[in-house]
């Protein structure tokens, strides 16, 4: 681990929750990596895991809305003049658009569990001017079940909590089965409803 990412993390701790919170609303490091960070912080019991979860889902909450208001301010042109400084490619952007406009709303959830997409998919959610409760709630209701397994993890690892991306492997594969398998019926049921509605 960097010495930096170090650095940021010790200040982090120093926070509390309000650490985990802001981690995660500026992800000035990995998510899964802080996660797993709070999760050591909990098997100290310098943090609850109940305070960690709601913290770490407020927090990826809202670093998605400001990545929607881009979208929605912004426009595609900004997005592919500036999309670099927010780590998200012209490519990523292509991908999230094509699946947002494909295939609806509900990609706002379900792609929150594939890597490709998961960040950019608020963005065409923004440009499409998607309802901001409606994508507030499908991104928080997907964050729960990804944040309780990383603080779970680093719970279980303590002071090994850096090993974190070893040791999820086996738990995120069957994750991200889950989000296609999800995907798809999303798909499938998007599709009859055209069928039925052309009937």
């Amino acid at each position: 681990m960097s010495e930096l990412i170090h650095n940021v993390l010790l200040y982090l701790e120093g926070l509390g929750y309000w650490g985990i919170f802001l981690g995660l609303m500026l992800e000035v490091i990995p998510n899964e990596l802080l996660l797993a960070y709070a999760g050591y912080l909990v098997s100290k019991g310098e943090i609850n895991f109940v305070g960690a979860i709601i913290c770490a889902v407020i927090g990826g909450t809202l670093a998605q809305v400001v990545l929607y208001w881009i979208g929605r301010y912004g426009g595609r042109p900004f997005l592919e003049k500036y999309g670099k400084y927010l780590l998200i490619s012209k490519h990523h952007i292509d991908v999230a658009e094509s699946w947002f406009n494909r295939y609806g709303t509900g990609m706002i959830f379900t792609a929150r569990f594939i890597p490709i997409v998961r960040h950019a998919i608020s963005l065409p959610g923004g440009m499409a001017k998607m309802p901001l409760g409606k994508f507030t709630l499908y991104t928080g209701l997907a964050l729960i079940p990804y944040s309780i397994l990383y603080v779970y993890l680093g719970m279980k690892l303590k002071d090994n909590w850096e090993t974190i991306d070893e040791i999820a492997g086996p738990y995120i594969k069957p994750l991200i089965i889950a989000a296609i398998v999800l995907t798809i019926l999303y798909v499938g049921y998007q599709l009859f409803l055209k069928r039925k509605a052309k009937i």
